[in-house]
């Protein structure tokens, strides 16, 4: 992507502020260059902690904001990847919602909430 100037002058002087000088804009899902404004996509409790978690544990999700193409196959690729579970009644929205699924190990499924039947998770 080429330089772009967006004209801007103080007493007759000219004052050039480059406002898109790069292509760094990845998809978290293929890895391409995002052309066009992303679709950014967080992961967000429904409720906070009773305390602030400790400087020495990590989170347990990265709440983003994520960028993604706006083909949700990005984001299914980029959950996928990660292990999570979509639910079957929602879609891929800005906000999702993680949801710890019953089990030995650790999973989380994503839902925007959006419904308010009982969630149905299948691996992304």
């Amino acid at each position: 992507m080429a330089k772009t100037f967006r004209g801007g002058g103080i007493m007759g002087i000219r004052i050039p502020t480059v406002f898109s000088d790069t292509d760094a804009i990845r998809c978290a899902g293929c890895g391409e260059s995002i052309a066009v404004t992303p679709f950014r996509v967080s992961i967000m409790d429904a409720f906070s902690v009773e305390t602030p978690p400790s400087w020495a544990s990590s989170a347990p999700l990265n709440p983003g904001p994520h960028q993604f193409h706006a083909d949700p196959a990005c984001f299914r690729a980029w959950a996928r990847a990660r292990g999570h579970y979509l639910c079957r009644l929602s879609a891929v929205r800005e906000l999702m919602r993680p949801v710890a699924l019953p089990g030995e190990a650790v999973r989380w499924g994503l839902c925007d909430g959006e419904h308010r039947a009982a969630h149905e998770f299948v691996p992304a």
